[in-house]
This record gives structure tokens, C-alpha cells and sequence, in this order.
């Protein structure tokens, strides 16, 4: 692919989170330097406008406009021979993606998106695997919060239970701390089109409720069964916890992490999510709204009434909001054989989960692609098993996350 025209292009820029990435990649690596980069729409106006609001006076016209439509497959085969990479932020992507993926596995072009859309993976992946090996084509899903500080979190435990102990834990934790975001119309829409795709159909309500939904064919699952539903006190953490929604996405994608790395953790490797709280009463609460809610969201008429309140696509925090928002993340290993080898970390975020942080995590994930020496060939694989320790190393020096071993923990 060395004679493509770009190494990336970021498809949907005109959307809210694409016009973050956009602002994020010509901050970091501008327009005019080493990397080659264009943005990419429908509408050239929206387009033109994006590239004024992101780039300063008179860097305008050096990052370049492309045209496509998700409904004209022949604009996408054009779109995806022109990179190395395409960056997506359109979604909700069981809707808007599959064409794309088709045209980039087609072309031997490299992928990476914000997918948390178990149920759209779970189709697209056993769909264009084959193909993508033979074309060489590296697909990497859920490149934003969801997976991101999860997958590589766990990744770098690993690595540390490693070296330290000269064993993997066979056992994980993962646990959110204190965070601040507020959510975008882009995900909400993305959560209701799923929550209808499993209404009318049981097969997708069977794949989001599988804890192994995202592994390889004919792998037998492990032994982690459902995610939390209610409020349960963690003695490793000594905390209560309540569920954390986006467990049915993340706990997946380590999962699948592990098989598709060969089973280092072991094929009984154990991974699960919560959220910690403060208090009994705080996690009762936090349970019952959250498991309130998503019954809200399950059911048409409710669902319908909801959306005429919540953000519309294109819509999200300020920038106030993000530059304020934060995260962090906890883990716990244990080596199963011999509890006391075990490790702690944090993983946290500078700027708000969902948007200002996601941008960032999914520009360095196509930036990885485009230039790093990766050592996986063409396939589907999730951010730790295809990008691993140069992924690892752009998160921390340009994306503000940080890793690092801790001895206690705070809700």
C-alpha cells in the first residue's frame, strides 16, 4: 500500500465526533507534514465548513476533500483504494457500515471504528474474515472508550503480571472509578437502534446477552457467565459495585483479545466489569436507575418517547464539557495458582470519556495502522491483539492517557 494517496482518511468528518478527530489530527500531526490525511462526506459544503472550524487561517486548502456516499458502493471502493487506512465515525454502524467494511476488505485497506455494536460485529466479522486475510486488510473495531481503555488495560496488566511475576493472570477485574462525560447523539442512536434490533429479533437479543459473542468460530467459551445486574459488594476491591452498561461491550472484546492472541491468559481466563460506588445504598441506587432505564429503552412506545428528549446525532458535549470531563478505570489481576502474584493499575483519561478522549484514542488507533510496524497479518482483530505496545506508546505521549501501577483504589 505504499502507493496510496493518504495514509488515512476520516470518513464522517462532518459528524460530531468525526469533526473531533479532525481537530485532533491536525493539532497533533498537521495537514501539511508527514502524515497525508484528507477528510471525507457527502456534503462537500459541510465539508468545507469542518476544515474552516478545525484548521487555522491559511491551512485550509492543504487537507483535501473526498467525496462518498454509504448508499453508492462504488464511491466507497474508490474512498478505500485511496488510503491505507479509512477512520469512521459513522454510525450507528449495523446501519451505515457494512458497505464500508466490504469496500475496505476488498482493497486490502486498513480499518478502525467506534463500533460498540456487538450484534453488527458478531455478523460482519465471520462475514468478510477470509477475505480480509487474503487481502491483507487490518479491521479494528471499538477504537474509543468502548474498548479501548478496557482491552489495553487489561493488555498492559498482563504484561506487567508478566514481568513481575513471571506469570498472566488468569483472573481480571475491571472497575470504573470517577468519571465525568456527557453522551452524544451519535451514541444514542447507535444504543436504540440495537435495543430495536433485539426487540424484533431474538437471534440479536441471544448474541448482546452471550458473554462470548466475539469469539472465533468454533472456540469453546470460557467460563465467565452474565454480566452484573445488581448491586454486590467486591471484596478483592473491598466496595460496592453496580453494573456498568457498557460491560456487554467491553468484556467481549478482551475476551476475544485472548483467543485471538493464541489463550496467553488461559482458556479459562475470567474477566469482568462493574462500576464501584461509594456505599450499599449508593449501588442499589445506581442499579436500579440504570436497570430502569435500559427496560425503558427496550420497550417501542417508551423507547419512541425517549428520543424526542435525548441528543439528536450531531449533537454533544461543549468543549467546556469535554475539557472538563475525566476518567479512570481500575484493574486487578490475580494469578489463579497463586493469589498472591497479583497487580493493580489504573487507566484515566484527560478529557471526558466519550468524545474528547474517544477522538483522540481513535486518531492515534489509525495513525498506529498507517505507520507502525505492526505484526499481524489481514483479519479482524480488537485494539490489543493487532496494535498491542505501539499503540500502547502513542495512547501515552500524545492521546493523555496514562497506565500505571497503583496501591489503592477510590470510587
Amino acid at each position: 500500500m505504499s502507493n496510496r494517496e493518504f495514509d488515512i482518511i476520516v470518513w464522517g468528518a462532518t459528524g460530531f465526533t468525526g469533526q473531533l478527530v479532525v481537530e485532533y489530527l491536525a493539532e497533533t500531526y498537521g495537514v501539511d507534514g508527514e502524515l497525508r490525511w484528507a477528510i471525507a462526506g457527502r456534503n462537500r459544503n459541510k465539508l468545507e465548513s469542518v476544515r474552516r472550524s478545525c484548521l487555522a487561517d491559511g491551512q485550509h486548502e492543504c487537507l483535501p476533500i473526498l467525496i462518498a456516499d454509504s448508499n453508492d458502493p462504488d464511491s466507497l471502493a474508490t474512498l478505500a483504494q485511496k488510503a491505507r487506512v479509512i477512520c469512521t465515525t459513522v454510525g450507528p454502524y449495523a446501519k451505515y457500515g457494512t458497505p464500508l467494511v466490504e469496500a475496505c476488505v476488498e482493497a486490502g485497506t486498513h480499518y478502525c471504528d467506534l463500533t460498540g455494536e456487538v450484534q453488527w460485529m458478531a455478523r460482519v466479522i465471520p462475514q468478510y474474515q477470509k477475505a480480509a486475510e487474503a487481502s491483507g486488510a487490518r479491521i479494528v473495531h471499538t477504537c474509543g472508550f468502548d474498548s479501548v481503555p478496557f482491552d489495553m488495560g487489561n493488555w498492559y496488566l498482563q504484561q506487567l503480571m508478566l514481568e513481575r511475576h513471571g506469570a498472566y493472570a488468569q483472573r481480571v477485574k475491571g472497575r470504573v472509578g470517577k468519571n465525568r462525560g456527557a453522551a452524544s447523539g451519535g451514541t444514542i442512536a447507535s444504543v436504540l437502534n440495537m435495543m430495536e434490533e433485539a426487540q424484533n429479533d431474538p437471534s440479536v437479543r441471544r448474541e448482546v446477552a452471550n458473554p462470548y459473542a466475539l469469539y472465533p468460530p468454533d472456540t469453546p467459551d470460557g467460563r465467565d457467565g452474565p454480566d452484573q445486574t445488581g448491586a454486590k459488594f467486591d471484596a478483592d476491591f473491598n466496595q460496592w459495585t453496580s453494573p456498568f452498561i457498557m460491560a456487554a461491550i467491553n468484556t467481549r472484546v478482551v475476551r476475544r483479545s485472548n483467543a485471538l492472541l493464541g489463550f496467553p491468559w488461559g482458556e479459562s481466563f475470567r474477566y469482568d466489569e462493574a462500576t464501584l460506588n461509594t456505599s450499599r445504598y449508593e449501588a442499589t441506587r445506581n442499579s436500579i436507575a440504570g436497570g430502569i432505564g435500559i427496560v425503558a429503552l427496550a420497550l417501542g412506545p417508551t423507547r419512541k418517547l425517549a428520543q424526542r428528549f435525548l441528543p439528536k446525532p450531531g449533537e454533544g458535549p461543549t468543549r467546556d464539557q469535554r475539557e472538563a470531563g475525566y476518567y479512570e478505570v481500575f484493574f486487578r489481576g490475580i494469578d489463579s495458582q497463586n493469589p498472591q502474584k497479583e497487580i493493580t493499575i489504573s487507566v484515566s483519561g484527560d478529557l471526558d470519556p466519550g468524545y474528547g478522549s474517544t477522538a483522540k484514542m481513535l486518531g492515534e488507533a489509525a495513525v498506529c495502522l498507517a505507520k507502525d510496524e505492526l505484526t499481524v497479518g489481514g483479519g479482524f482483530w480488537t485494539p490489543a491483539s493487532a496494535l498491542a505496545g505501539k499503540y500502547l506508546s502513542r495512547l501515552t505521549s500524545s492521546a493523555g492517557l496514562t497506565f500505571k501501577v497503583v496501591d489503592s483504589v477510590t470510587p
